[in-house]
């Protein structure tokens, strides 16, 4: 399962050069690799429908209890089929997209690292690795939707899925390290056999929320729901593979994979199944309300995955199974519809249906996509949609208690039928506009994909009996116990039936007299613009605002209030922590002093004395010398003469730098008031006398065995060496010093690129003499600062 990773990441970093040298044609090889990770995944449908789940564990940082832990189920294995398979068809879709486009590598990179990241997640055996996996969707949908980034819109898109979908993923974090924590486990398959432990604790409920808030924004369930149709500013590919079968879906994922965990109680049934209603129905409603087309499918796209989430937030073994299969059946045509859409758009660059009409003679190929496509997601017989909406009617329609949610499903379903008219009947049928008139089929890279896809979804629908083995074993992982699934084509004239047979005829009803709707549409516009987009686009602003006000305070171009800042800072929280402590455990102290250490004392307080009271620079850096010399000379007292050799160096290179430099400032006096330079005083007394209490703390509350003890016993046997010093240096604190010369040396480089490079054009001086003066002087005072 690994290797299946690392090689789709390999043809991500070849991406480029195919493109290169291959041009779109690359699009076929490279999807030889899903394809390829899709035959090994088919290899193992045998050992899965006997129960016998692939896995694999590898100790990643033990002491956190993270590990690379993948397993293969019924439910990963219908999952990696649809990433894999669908997202070989889109890159070969996307060669043909974009061909003789400069970005079409990047565009395939993307897609393999997005593939990657989904292909991980639905794998993963961990929580913590499937974190890991959940953030780096989030990553790349950031860079497939933002893919146009010259495009305002398509940057300010990306930008709202992923502070919407990120924001979900810090909620979720928490709660899946909670959830862990209360599991006594972070492995997806140990945590099954302590389900009954977690329901009935006390952080049930919290763990429930956070996991669901991260569900929610991924899966756009309301009111989160509104980035999904603003990141149709992507190109088409990225939105065929995003709402089929990958971004979308993982939030449904999730909560699929955790319902044996946390599912079963009335607290999953009212926070997850009334969510999942209200979405279906709102997704449904703003479908018939969009013109153009792929905003039509986004909200249709919208309707299905409330339509999952109620499914599972019932969570009878009927409806797991139902959603199971309307998932299946959405990823084949919800993709080959999407690639329709932006066939029409490649070929006529218009996807407004009011400006469509008369393309099935001008695209008949592309038609027939359409066509394939649109009667599933009708749910007309033979196709694998009908064969989802009747096992969706009947799980919800089992009892009289279901009977809100069996006419919230027909509605939807309604306005779905109705979706479809617009997507699949409005562009083909009727007179050509001048839109269309230009209008010629595409390549086969262009119709081959969706025909494929909508071919897939007849097939699955003919065979349906014979897929029931696979959806069996991807229930019985939902449930956590074993559901037999028997799937049919035609069970009879029954009331599901008759249903499908309702919701078909008020679809087209309502395709038919949508016009008649285009004044509530209207009216329903001043309340939707003030719904869950514009509290987003509130929060940013405000957001940004608050940030640039902070800024304006904390950052504000001055070193001394910046080292005011943290000097305060830092004396505050020391006091809190050290609130109730010092008086309890700080002990008087001998006084066993030396007379010549009590002279060194009272030099270095003498010196600094005059520091701050030299009338001239030279007195104060030579008090300043004075005060490191007599620092210098305790070392040498307690036994550190090597760092009383390194601070007489540097005392004696910093007196010399400091002599050179503060001789050409100014006197600081004549540029502070009184006021300030008292104000200085107080600070720095306060901090000094922070770090005296601290360090006399430090020394009278010991609750282990000094360090230097570990150093001494260990430096010959652990890191062969005899001057402890240098073995600190170099073994022990062996990064440090690494860092050091990082620092070091980033320093001399930006040193030698000061003193070497000049600007090659220099900026004309000002007419205004005087402003320009004080400009000089105002970058030179912040130069110092």
């Amino acid at each position: 399962m690994l290797l299946w990773l690392l090689v789709i990441l390999l043809a991500a970093c070849l991406a480029g050069g195919v493109n290169r040298f291959v041009g779109s044609r690359g699009g076929w090889g490279l999807a030889l690799v899903p394809a390829g990770v899709f035959a090994c995944l088919l290899d193992q449908w045998p050992l899965v429908l006997n129960q016998q789940n692939l896995s694999l564990y590898f100790e990643w940082v033990p002491a956190l209890n993270l590990a690379l832990s993948l397993r293969l189920d019924g439910l990963s294995l219908i999952f990696g089929l649809l990433i894999t398979g669908i997202g070989a068809l889109v890159l070969v879709y996307a060669g043909a997209y974009l061909k003789g486009d400069d970005r079409l590598g990047r565009l395939w990179m993307f897609l393999l690292l997005f593939m990657a990241a989904m292909l991980g997640l639905v794998l993963a055996d961990n929580l913590l690795t499937l974190f890991v996996f959940w953030e780096l969707t989030s990553i790349t949908s950031y860079l497939l939707i933002g893919f146009n980034s010259d495009r305002t819109e398509s940057r300010a898109s990306a930008l709202q899925a992923l502070l919407v979908t990120g924001g979900g993923g810090l909620v979720l974090l928490p709660g899946l390290i909670l959830l862990g924590g209360v599991g006594d486990s972070f492995e997806i398959s140990t945590l099954l056999e302590n389900s009954e432990q977690i329901r009935q604790h006390a952080f049930y409920v919290p763990i429930l929320i956070m996991i669901l808030v991260g569900a929610f924004t991924k899966s756009a369930q309301f009111p989160f729901h509104f980035w999904l149709p603003n990141a149709m500013a992507a190109p088409t590919p990225i939105s065929a593979y995003l709402h089929s079968a990958t971004m979308v879906k993982a939030g449904i994922y999730l909560i699929a994979r955790l319902h044996p965990i946390l599912g079963g109680t009335a607290e999953w049934f009212w926070m997850i199944a009334p969510v999942g209603m209200i979405t279906m129905i709102l997704g449904a409603v703003l479908a018939l309300r969009a013109t153009d087309l792929k905003q039509i499918l986004a909200y249709a796209t919208i309707s299905v995955l409330g339509t999952l989430t109620m499914l599972l937030g019932i969570g009878t073994e009927a409806t797991l199974t139902a959603a199971l299969v309307v998932l299946v059946a959405h990823a084949f045509y919800k993709g080959g519809l999407f690639m329709v859409a932006g066939a029409i758009d490649h070929a006529i660059h218009q996807r407004d249906v009011r400006e469509l009409g008369g393309l099935r003679l001008a695209m008949p190929a592309t038609f027939a996509a359409a066509l394939l496509g649109g009667i599933s997601m009708a749910g007309i017989l033979p196709t694998f949609g009908f064969v989802a909406k009747e096992t969706w009617y009947e799980a919800v329609g089992g009892d009289v208690a279901s009977i809100g949610f069996l006419a919230a499903s027909v509605l939807s379903n309604i306005g779905l039928v109705a979706a479809v008219g617009l997507v699949c009947i409005k562009p083909y049928f009727g007179t050509r506009t001048d839109a269309t008139q230009a209008a010629h089929e595409g390549s086969l890279a262009m119709w081959g994909p969706p025909v494929a896809l909508g071919t897939t979804g007849l097939v699955l629908g003919l065979m349906s009996t014979q897929f029931s083995g696979l959806l069996t074993a991807g229930s019985s992982a939902i449930a956590g116990s074993v559901v037999p699934v028997k799937l049919a084509l035609w069970h009879g004239v029954n009331a599901t039936l008759l249903l499908s047979l309702l919701t078909l005829a008020g679809g087209l009803t309502l395709f038919t007299q949508r016009h008649r709707l285009e004044g509530v549409f209207k009216s329903a516009d001043r309340f939707i613009q003030y719904g869950p987009s514009w509290v987003y686009g509130w929060l940013l602003k405000s957001i940004n605002l608050l940030a640039r006000g902070q800024t304006a305070i904390l950052q504000n171009g001055y070193l001394r209030f910046y080292l005011l800042t943290m000097v305060g800072v830092t004396v505050l929280s020391v006091w809190m922590a050290l609130e109730g402590e010092v008086r309890s455990h700080l002990k008087p102290m001998p006084l066993d002093f030396r007379i010549h250490e009590l002279l060194l004392a009272g030099l270095i307080l003498l010196a600094a004395v005059v520091a701050v009271r030299a009338k001239t620079w030279l007195l104060a850096v030579g008090s300043l010398g004075v005060v490191g010399y007599s620092v210098a000379g305790i070392f040498v007292l307690f036994g550190a003469p090597d760092l009383a050799m390194t601070q007489f160096v540097i005392e004696t290179l910093t007196v010399i730098l400091f002599v050179m430099a503060f001789s050409r400032l100014p006197d600081f006096r004549r540029l502070t008031s009184a006021g300030t330079r008292a104000r200085d005083a107080v600070i720095a007394i306060v901090a000094g006398a922070t770090i005296t209490v601290l360090l006399l703390f430090a020394m009278t509350v010991r609750t282990d065995h000094p360090i230097s003890e570990y150093y001494t016993t260990n430096s010959v046997s652990e890191a062969h060496g005899r001057n402890v010093v240098n073995v600190i240096l170099v073994d022990f604190r062996a990064l440090d010093t690494l860092g050091e010369i990082t620092v070091l040396s980033i320093a001399a480089i930006g040193v030698y690129s000061l003193l070497m490079l000049r600007p090659a054009k220099r900026i004309a001086p000002s007419d205004d003499t005087n402003n320009a003066a004080q400009g000089s002087c105002l970058t030179s005072t912040q130069s110092e600062d």
